[in-house]
Protein backbone atom coordinates (compact mmCIF):
# COMPACT_ATOMS: atom_id res chain seq x y z
CA UNK A 1 0.00 0.00 0.00
CA UNK A 2 2.38 2.41 0.73
CA UNK A 3 4.73 2.00 -2.35
CA UNK A 4 1.62 2.78 -4.33
CA UNK A 5 0.72 5.86 -2.35
CA UNK A 6 4.50 6.60 -3.22
CA UNK A 7 4.50 6.20 -6.85
CA UNK A 8 1.59 8.19 -7.27
CA UNK A 9 2.66 11.00 -5.38
CA UNK A 10 5.73 11.42 -7.56
CA UNK A 11 3.14 11.80 -10.52
CA UNK A 12 2.27 15.17 -8.45
CA UNK A 13 3.71 18.15 -7.51
CA UNK A 14 6.85 18.12 -5.08
CA UNK A 15 8.14 20.80 -3.37
CA UNK A 16 12.02 21.00 -2.91
CA UNK A 17 14.94 22.97 -2.95
CA UNK A 18 17.58 23.72 -5.44
CA UNK A 19 21.15 22.58 -5.60
CA UNK A 20 24.25 22.96 -7.52
CA UNK A 21 24.33 21.10 -11.07
CA UNK A 22 26.14 21.08 -14.09
CA UNK A 23 23.71 20.08 -16.74
CA UNK A 24 22.49 21.94 -19.28
CA UNK A 25 18.71 23.57 -18.94
CA UNK A 26 18.40 21.29 -16.06
CA UNK A 27 17.89 22.31 -12.25
CA UNK A 28 18.47 19.45 -9.66
CA UNK A 29 16.24 19.66 -7.29
CA UNK A 30 16.22 18.21 -3.32
CA UNK A 31 13.27 16.72 -2.34
CA UNK A 32 13.12 15.93 1.59
CA UNK A 33 11.11 12.51 2.42
CA UNK A 34 10.15 10.97 5.87
CA UNK A 35 10.31 7.44 5.68
CA UNK A 36 9.19 4.70 8.44
CA UNK A 37 11.05 2.11 9.95
CA UNK A 38 9.21 -0.15 10.76
CA UNK A 39 11.46 -1.96 13.58
CA UNK A 40 12.02 1.30 15.36
CA UNK A 41 8.51 3.05 14.52
CA UNK A 42 10.44 6.25 13.42
CA UNK A 43 10.25 8.20 10.70
CA UNK A 44 13.82 9.38 8.95
CA UNK A 45 14.52 11.99 6.56
CA UNK A 46 15.40 10.49 3.66
CA UNK A 47 16.16 13.14 0.76
CA UNK A 48 15.75 12.24 -3.15
CA UNK A 49 17.09 14.43 -6.20
CA UNK A 50 15.16 15.26 -9.54
CA UNK A 51 16.48 16.56 -12.79
CA UNK A 52 13.81 19.03 -13.43
CA UNK A 53 13.24 21.12 -16.66
CA UNK A 54 14.31 24.34 -16.38
CA UNK A 55 15.11 26.19 -20.16
CA UNK A 56 14.39 29.36 -18.57
CA UNK A 57 16.78 28.75 -15.42
CA UNK A 58 13.90 30.43 -13.30
CA UNK A 59 15.66 28.80 -9.96
CA UNK A 60 18.76 29.40 -8.54
CA UNK A 61 20.44 27.60 -6.22
CA UNK A 62 18.73 27.68 -2.25
CA UNK A 63 15.53 28.23 -4.15
CA UNK A 64 12.25 26.37 -2.71
CA UNK A 65 10.09 25.26 -5.87
CA UNK A 66 7.68 23.62 -7.05
CA UNK A 67 7.94 20.53 -9.63
CA UNK A 68 5.59 18.24 -11.45
CA UNK A 69 6.62 15.09 -13.40
CA UNK A 70 6.70 15.41 -17.05
CA UNK A 71 4.20 12.86 -19.20
CA UNK A 72 6.97 11.52 -21.08
CA UNK A 73 10.97 12.20 -20.05
CA UNK A 74 13.22 13.84 -22.22
CA UNK A 75 16.43 12.13 -21.29
CA UNK A 76 17.09 9.43 -18.98
CA UNK A 77 17.51 11.92 -16.19
CA UNK A 78 15.20 14.73 -16.83
CA UNK A 79 11.88 13.29 -15.30
CA UNK A 80 10.09 16.38 -14.39
CA UNK A 81 9.49 20.09 -14.82
CA UNK A 82 9.93 23.66 -12.25
CA UNK A 83 6.29 24.77 -12.74
CA UNK A 84 7.35 27.99 -10.38
CA UNK A 85 9.59 29.79 -7.68
CA UNK A 86 7.78 29.42 -4.35
CA UNK A 87 10.33 30.88 -2.47
CA UNK A 88 13.51 32.63 -3.61
CA UNK A 89 16.50 32.14 -1.49
CA UNK A 90 16.91 35.05 1.12
CA UNK A 91 13.74 36.39 1.22
CA UNK A 92 11.97 34.16 4.14
CA UNK A 93 8.39 34.71 3.83
CA UNK A 94 6.18 33.06 7.14
CA UNK A 95 3.97 30.47 4.74
CA UNK A 96 1.01 30.77 7.28
CA UNK A 97 0.60 34.42 7.63
CA UNK A 98 2.60 35.22 3.92
CA UNK A 99 4.43 38.21 5.38
CA UNK A 100 7.85 38.61 4.96
CA UNK A 101 10.26 38.30 7.53
CA UNK A 102 14.04 39.43 8.76
CA UNK A 103 15.35 37.59 11.00
CA UNK A 104 13.17 36.73 14.12
CA UNK A 105 10.48 39.41 13.23
CA UNK A 106 7.86 40.32 10.42
CA UNK A 107 9.57 43.30 7.91
CA UNK A 108 6.03 45.44 8.76
CA UNK A 109 6.70 45.05 12.47
CA UNK A 110 9.97 46.84 11.74
CA UNK A 111 8.79 49.35 9.83
CA UNK A 112 6.09 50.16 12.72
CA UNK A 113 9.04 50.51 14.70
CA UNK A 114 11.10 52.70 12.74
CA UNK A 115 7.76 54.88 12.45
CA UNK A 116 7.34 55.33 16.21
CA UNK A 117 11.25 55.25 17.71
CA UNK A 118 12.62 57.30 14.41
CA UNK A 119 15.46 55.41 12.33
CA UNK A 120 18.15 53.82 13.92
CA UNK A 121 21.59 53.83 12.10
CA UNK A 122 21.63 49.81 11.85
CA UNK A 123 18.25 49.64 10.50
CA UNK A 124 18.46 47.78 7.23
CA UNK A 125 15.75 49.21 3.84
CA UNK A 126 14.32 46.67 3.07
CA UNK A 127 12.15 48.85 0.08
CA UNK A 128 15.04 50.04 -1.61
CA UNK A 129 17.76 46.66 -1.62
CA UNK A 130 17.82 45.22 -5.45
CA UNK A 131 16.59 42.10 -5.87
CA UNK A 132 18.42 39.10 -5.75
CA UNK A 133 20.80 38.20 -8.72
CA UNK A 134 22.22 41.39 -9.21
CA UNK A 135 25.54 40.47 -8.56
CA UNK A 136 25.93 37.74 -11.00
CA UNK A 137 29.59 37.41 -12.60
CA UNK A 138 30.45 40.18 -9.85
CA UNK A 139 29.97 38.15 -6.11
CA UNK A 140 27.71 36.05 -6.80
CA UNK A 141 28.52 32.74 -8.75
CA UNK A 142 25.93 30.59 -8.13
CA UNK A 143 24.73 30.71 -11.40
CA UNK A 144 28.05 29.01 -12.42
CA UNK A 145 28.05 25.51 -12.86
CA UNK A 146 30.09 24.04 -9.81
CA UNK A 147 32.55 20.92 -10.14
CA UNK A 148 34.81 18.83 -7.43
CA UNK A 149 38.60 19.45 -8.40
CA UNK A 150 40.20 15.58 -8.77
CA UNK A 151 43.12 16.45 -10.87
CA UNK A 152 46.01 19.52 -10.34
CA UNK A 153 46.26 21.09 -13.38
CA UNK A 154 47.98 24.25 -14.87
CA UNK A 155 45.09 26.81 -15.26
CA UNK A 156 43.41 27.63 -12.06
CA UNK A 157 39.66 27.32 -12.24
CA UNK A 158 37.55 30.15 -10.11
CA UNK A 159 34.46 27.42 -10.11
CA UNK A 160 36.18 24.33 -8.80
CA UNK A 161 35.40 23.54 -5.50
Amino acid sequence: MSRNVAETARKFLLMGQCVPAVKQNAAKIRVKRLELDENLLMYFRKDEFYFCHDPEKKCKTGDIVLIQALPQKLTKLITHEVKEVVYPFGDVTDPVTGKKVAKERYREDIDRDVELYGKLKSTFDYKKAPSRGWQDNKKDFSSKPTYTKFHVFDENDPYAI
